[in-house]
């Protein structure tokens, strides 16, 4: 325990999280080792700390350390910068150039943000992991370097290969020790502790008095999500610290820089297994459908007592007519309870498999496409007295294409 506050005391971190204390044991664990450690946690918690832990407690602590920040390296000079290059290997080369692998020989490196890396300079870091050799850049001549890495990165590696941004075999060599950082919504109290300090730095370095925060206050730093976590948090300290008279701050001062805190943290609805829902895609069809059908039976129904009223006789003369008749023929008084009993229903209580199959019923006579493909294809025919050029023009089809159906689905002219 002495020996964590001792870590923490020299490398300046605050707080008594307990992922927070798990990730300084293993760093202080793998540093004697030259196993490579793959770090990850969000943007601004700190991840640049923990490669220099491992260094201070290394057998290398008194070779070189370098931290490269490869997400800051434009694409086309990475590999000179990491490997050197050779004088006229590319325009610009007045002079042969070391690489931070050369210059680190014997010691510590550690790259930042490493899913950044091109995939074609991944391969070279590959090699130096493996074999510890690596070419210069328009050099033909391999080298030999004696080199411990440490890499960060703050978005998921894993989705990074499968989207194909990242080699998965050098993942799997850089991640012999994985080291999380929690993000500082995590942390709790932490997030207190790491505000009186800031608040104490900068009273010294602004020489003014510290700022302090009401209990209200404290109950709205730790309930932010804190989205650039200890950076974030540093940087809004600061800015009350300059800006606002007050010294003690309370709640309404500290919206002001926290435009997007939304209150307390709500927890999350976690549905039951016995609470109804629907269980598949499947079933929310079939409560769509049920919806449009019952749409549809009142619609017809509207539509004929409308013409009953107003006394309107439909023939059966023509096929127009006969269409009405058709979609008008399920609201007779002799059919209404037969449609109630098609009404939409509670999905969940359609457990059997009678009930099953009579939906699929439905389904099918809806969504026919061929049975109203041959409607249409009879109602045009019968409109132009069989004259196909007419009827395919009204189908917006060609002549060839209506001939085609009307063989395929052997219609009677």
């Amino acid at each position: 325990m002495k020996d964590l506050q001792n870590i923490k005391q020299r490398f300046g971190i605050i707080g008594n999280y307990e992922a927070l204390n798990r990730a300084i044991d293993i760093a202080v664990q793998v540093a004697p080792t030259d196993l490579s450690v793959l770090i990850s946690g969000e943007s601004g918690t700190g991840k640049e700390v923990f490669p220099q832990v491992i260094h201070s407690h290394s057998a290398r602590k008194h070779g070189p350390y370098i931290a490269v920040n490869c997400g800051a390296i434009p694409e086309g000079t990475i590999d000179s910068e990491l490997f050197g290059h050779e004088k006229g290997s590319f325009t610009g080369a007045t002079d042969s150039r070391k690489g931070y692998f050369e210059v680190a020989d014997g010691g510590t490196i550690f790259l930042d943000e490493i899913a950044e890396l091109p995939l074609s300079t991944q391969v070279r870091l590959l090699r130096v992991l493996e074999t510890g050799e690596f070419i210069r850049v328009g050099s033909s001549k391999v080298q030999k370097t004696n080199v411990r890495v440490i890499a960060a990165s703050n978005v998921d590696v894993p989705n990074a290969i499968d989207s194909g941004r990242f080699r998965e075999d050098l993942f799997y060599r850089l991640n012999t020790v994985p080291i999380r950082i929690p993000s500082l919504r995590e942390r709790g109290e932490d997030i207190i502790l790491l505000f009186r300090k800031f608040a104490v730095d900068f009273a010294e370095k602004y020489r003014m008095p510290s700022i302090k925060l009401d209990q209200e206050g404290r109950n709205m730093l730790i309930n932010y999500s804190w989205p650039g976590n200890v950076r974030q948090l540093k940087n809004i300290t600061e800015q009350i610290s300059i800006i606002e008279r007050e010294r003690e701050i309370h709640p309404h001062t500290l919206k002001a820089y926290l435009p997007d805190y939304e209150g307390n943290k709500l927890p999350a609805v976690i549905r039951k297994d016995n609470e109804k829902s629907f269980s598949s895609e499947r079933e929310i069809l079939y409560k769509i459908l049920f919806d449009m059908k019952s749409d549809m039976n009142d619609l017809k129904k509207l539509v004929f007592d409308l013409m009953q009223q107003r006394d309107i006789d439909v023939p059966f003369n023509d096929s127009k007519s006969r269409v009405i008749k058709n979609l008008f023929r399920d609201t007779t008084p002799e059919r209404e309870a037969k449609i109630a009993d098609e009404a939409p229903v509670d999905i969940s209580q359609r457990t059997t498999r009678s009930d099953i199959q009579d939906t699929e019923e439905i389904v099918e006579e809806s969504l026919s496409l061929s049975g109203k493909e041959v409607e249409m294809i009879r109602r045009a025919l019968e409109k132009y007295n069989g004259k196909r050029k007419l009827a395919a023009q009204e189908l917006g089809i060609s002549e060839r294409t209506l001939y085609r159906k009307i063989k395929e689905y052997g219609i009677d002219l």
